[in-house]
């Protein structure tokens, strides 16, 4: 089992991680964890002593006395594996550290605005929302996704299933030109790397769908997958950074109470993503995080659509992120601003996690990772449909995807 945070680090600056966890919104017992983190080290020490001696009497042909340390021997690495579990258990509720840069916050509410690129569009008629739109043009039908798979689930037809497609192979396309490389990942995993990236596989707060009767569960995201590429790895320095375009079907319970704006693709069961993911050198990674950023402003600035960039403040980062950033769009139907991407930092957290390093002289050190989504279908889509509308109910396409779809235009059938 991986650590996450170096226990050294902790040993030498236990205020520090303290404070950094509760300005994340964790309590957590960092003098609870470093006394059983000294006992288990006089365990180990313990341990050690024993075997020493009992092959010192093997050596001397002693049976009574090599009886005698085999019986403390037991007793003794009994004790130290459920200290080892306990410390375990203790340290990985320690969140990553939020990045000494990072917005000092409670909660949502006091994330800041940071950019905004373009103006909310407005209309000399009442915009309708996506679900209206989708239904009437007969793209978009969640009457029988409910029927077939349950509240939450929704069929794309017709120009709506297209329109899916193209932003697929639009975002695809578009990562590849900036250095990724595209990769279809599966759409399970395994528990180990749920936990492994910061994600609650089971438990009453977990949105994970688990296969009965095995370890396996439909991914949240594809950088569960995309992390679990390398696990266990020790990558080449010259290799670094990798960049990875990973594309996957996305499945989320979504369990819970989320409000007026969760109606329609806001908030699904099932949808399918385009999601960013880098391994790189300590020192790069907030390049690269400004380097994720920037690629999702670019290709939301090629589909013209209005968007606002929103930092996360420390309340609001989860465990994984030391710093994090949101794209919320412009959406007519709710004349508001909903969240469509975000990226994270997440330093070294799911690398010790995972185990994944990287060669650097003659020592090894653990990468960092990044992740990002470029773009969920089910939100572009929200943001697509309700900012190209027209009043007679058509849909254009913007101009980025129509050698995509084939067409410029979604003609109305109100």
């Amino acid at each position: 089992m991986r650590v996450v945070l170096d226990i050294k680090f902790i040993r030498q600056n236990p205020k520090l991680v303290e404070e950094k966890a509760k300005q994340k919104g964790y309590d957590v017992d960092i003098d609870k964890l470093l006394k059983v983190d000294e006992d288990r080290r006089k365990l180990i020490e313990e341990v050690d002593k024993v075997r020493s001696e009992r092959k010192k009497a093997a050596e001397a042909r002693d049976e009574k006395k090599g009886q005698q340390l085999k019986k403390e021997l037991k007793e003794k690495e009994n004790l130290l594996e459920k200290a080892h579990e306990e410390f375990y258990l203790l340290i990985r509720e320690i969140p990553n550290l939020a990045a000494d840069d990072a917005l000092i916050g409670k909660d949502e509410s006091e994330n800041k605005v940071v950019k905004q690129v373009g103006q909310a569009k407005k209309f000399d008629f009442h915009p309708r929302d996506h679900l209206q739109l989708g239904t009437a043009l007969d793209i978009l039908d969640f009457e029988n996704g409910a029927k077939v798979a349950g509240s939450g689930f929704y069929y794309l037809k017709n120009e709506g299933a297209r329109l899916e497609l193209a932003l697929v192979n639009y975002g695809i396309d578009f990562l590849i030109k900036k250095g990724f490389a595209p990769v279809i990942t599966p759409d399970l995993a395994r528990a180990k790397f749920y936990e492994g990236t910061g994600y609650l596989p089971r438990g009453p707060e977990a949105q994970t769908y688990m296969i009965a009767d095995s370890d396996l569960g439909l991914i949240a995201t594809a950088e569960v997958t995309l992390a679990g590429l390398h696990t266990e790895e020790t990558l080449s320095e010259k290799d670094l950074p990798r960049k990875y375009a990973g594309y996957s079907h996305c499945f989320r319970k979504e369990s819970g109470s989320y409000g007026k704006y969760s109606k329609g693709l806001y908030r699904v069961h099932q949808f399918t993503k385009v999601e960013m993911y880098i391994y790189c050198q300590p020192d790069d990674s907030n390049k690269m995080h400004q380097e994720l950023l920037e690629t999702e402003k670019e290709f939301f600035s090629s589909l013209e659509i209005p968007y606002r960039v929103v930092e996360m403040c420390t309340g609001d980062l989860g465990s994984q992120a030391s710093k994090k950033f949101d794209l919320e769009a412009w959406m007519p139907g709710r004349g508001d601003w909903g969240e469509i991407t975000s990226t994270s930092n997440t330093t070294d957290y799911q690398a010790r996690r995972l185990n994944i390093r990287y060669k650097k002289g003659n020592s090894t050190e653990y990468v960092h990772t990044l992740n990002g989504t470029l773009m969920a279908t089910s939100r572009t889509l929200i943001a697509i449909l309700e900012n190209y509308q027209a009043k007679d109910g058509s849909i254009l396409i913007p101009k980025a995807l129509q050698k995509y779809t084939g067409f410029a235009k979604i003609p109305s059938k109100i």
